[in-house]
């Protein structure tokens, strides 16, 4: 077989492709579909060679380009991905510091009615409006630590305080919440669970 290839002299010529691919074809026949002739032509041997002499790179046209601008334009580290987990983190640092205007969240209908079936429900929905963009909480309530006893959820007056417990970006909290039902918003914060 190894004589057959040193005596084969047919003239070749060099090709490539759109992908910067090199190959040889032989010189008298029309190239194949995608692939154009670079002005080589030569013995096997010699179409060979200068392929080697000029094929330094031997990834294809697009990973090259791929690569060079994944090189110029790295993409930053996974923590970086994901601006909410940080934006988060400070969420949560800032509602437990201090105390924050919060508002019921109630759907369909913003009522007493609609809160006290949510508290009865035993989950409730806490706005944070001043974070940025606002920040609604969902808080399973701890009827333990929650009173009820100052409100008169008939003439819709007096004051709640719902405590519940959730998980904030992987942070354990407790949401307590001081609620009007006259105006059905007040103030809340929450605090970190730690151990």
């Amino acid at each position: 077989m190894q004589h057959d290839e040193q005596e084969d002299k047919n003239l070749y010529k060099v090709v490539v492709n759109h992908e910067e691919q090199y190959s040889i074809w032989p010189a008298d026949r029309e190239n194949a579909l995608g692939w154009k002739d670079i002005e080589y032509s030569g013995l096997k041997a010699e179409c060979l060679a200068h392929i080697e002499n000029i094929w330094k790179d031997m990834r294809p046209l697009s990973l090259r380009k791929q690569m060079e601008d994944a090189a110029q334009n790295p993409q930053p580290p996974a923590e970086a991905l994901l601006p909410e987990t940080s934006n988060e983190d400070h969420l949560v640092q800032h509602l437990a510091t201090g105390s924050h205007l919060i508002e019921m969240c109630l759907r369909p209908e913003k009522t007493v009615k609609a809160l006290q079936e949510s508290i009865d429900r035993g989950f409730v929905h806490i706005h944070f409006p001043q974070t940025k963009g606002g920040t609604e909480l969902g808080v399973k309530l701890d009827r333990n630590e929650s009173d009820l006893s100052l409100a008169d959820f008939e003439s819709r007056t007096g004051k709640i305080r719902l405590v519940g417990g959730l998980t904030l970006n992987y942070t354990k909290v407790r949401c307590v919440a001081d609620v009007d039902l006259t105006t059905l918003s007040g103030q809340g914060h929450l605090e970190i669970i730690t151990g």
